[in-house]
């Protein structure tokens, strides 16, 4: 098939729509600590995220992108069917998740990309079963079930680190120290180098979201091989460096100053958490949330200085767009794909 047959590219001008969302939300919330702490500018951010996000989807990316791509449904058996129907079903998938993500942001709720786009493959999964092109067990749930997991233990795991690395700094740094804000002036240095290590890790999991859809579909077609070529990648981080710098200070907002106070020392725990967290789980194959893992490193760090010191109302908007994503995308994916079919497209 011609890279400029239709379908072709409307996978592709989709791919590159997630990607943005991506970086308008996901990527927004994981830079946002070092907005809101005063560490890096946004334009600094951009800079940073532009590189390292390239580095790590480039180098760590591929791992969940296969997981995203043909771990959570049967896509094979969908091929030896129709391939069609796995171009079509991604797109369906694809464009679910984006619309979701687009609405969350525009209203700056930091929702999972993540948890979007695996609802989304759900939904495309479940309408494949209705329709009777595969049988409703033969959709990955066990690998589900692991995901699903991950997604629960990333944000404690998160907030248990970051309250700890903060707790250690505070005892035997801030509260030892003559001049506590000299302290955290030093601590803008240490925040830069943990800006290119979340924006590593952020490219490392969440470029999966965008991405793996996309090379399913394209494989689907014939249009790319067992490897994902780098060019596909390489969308991935451009479309995501381009959500943070046009669309991405909704969000930042919301991470780096709605949540809890955070000055340098406090980025910089909930940072290292969270990319800690990320990275482990990249490694894993395991596409968890971002955004719920750097929530949480937020809240570990508020808590540390007090349950009050934590805006519990906004926590709850957050949850409520947590829990609500999945079966959204899921249901909307599964209406893009019975009107796509409809259509006879």
């Amino acid at each position: 098939m011609s890279l400029f047959d239709p379908l072709v590219l409307l996978l592709i001008a989709a791919g590159l729509y997630m990607a943005w969302n991506i970086g308008a939300n996901d990527l927004a919330n994981a830079m946002g600590t070092s907005v809101g702490s005063g560490a890096l500018s946004i334009k600094q951010v951009i800079i940073i995220a532009g590189f390292f996000e390239f580095a790590g989807a480039v180098l760590f990316g591929k791992r969940v992108t296969s997981t995203i791509a043909k771990g959570i449904i049967p896509v094979d058996s969908i091929s030896l069917v129709d391939p069609h129907l796995v171009a079509i079903g991604m797109l369906a998938a694809i464009l679910a998740a984006g619309f979701w993500i687009t609405l969350a942001t525009f209203y700056n709720l930091p929702v999972s990309t993540t948890h979007s786009i695996v609802g989304a493959v759900l939904g495309f999964g479940l309408m494949a079963a209705y329709y009777g092109i595969i049988g409703f067990e033969e959709i990955k749930w066990a690998v589900l079930g692991k995901i699903v997991g991950s997604w629960l233990v990333s944000p404690l795991l998160g907030a248990l680190f970051a309250y700890l690395i903060f707790s250690l700094i505070r005892y035997f740094i801030l509260q030892k120290a003559d001049d506590p804000y000299n302290v955290e002036k030093k601590f803008v240095i240490l925040q830069t180098m943990t800006a290119c290590y979340i924006a590593f890790a952020h490219g490392s999991n969440d470029v999966a979201n965008a991405i793996g859809p996309l090379y399913a579909g394209l494989h689907s077609l014939e249009m790319a091989g067992l490897a994902i070529p780098l060019w596909v990648m390489a969308l991935g981080g451009i479309g995501m460096v381009i959500g943070l710098a046009t669309w991405g200070y909704r969000v930042i907002e919301t991470i780096g100053t709605r949540i809890t106070e955070l000055t340098p020392t406090r980025g910089f725990s909930a940072e290292f958490a969270t990319a800690s967290v990320v990275v482990l789980h990249s490694y894993s194959s395991l596409p968890i949330s971002t955004t719920h893992t750097l929530v949480g490193s937020v809240i570990g760090v508020g808590l540390a200085g007090g349950l009050a010191a934590v805006d519990l109302s906004v926590i709850g908007k957050i949850v409520v767009s947590w829990v609500v994503t999945v079966p959204a995308a899921a249901l909307t994916s599964a209406l893009i794909f019975a009107g796509l079919m409809g259509v006879g497209f």
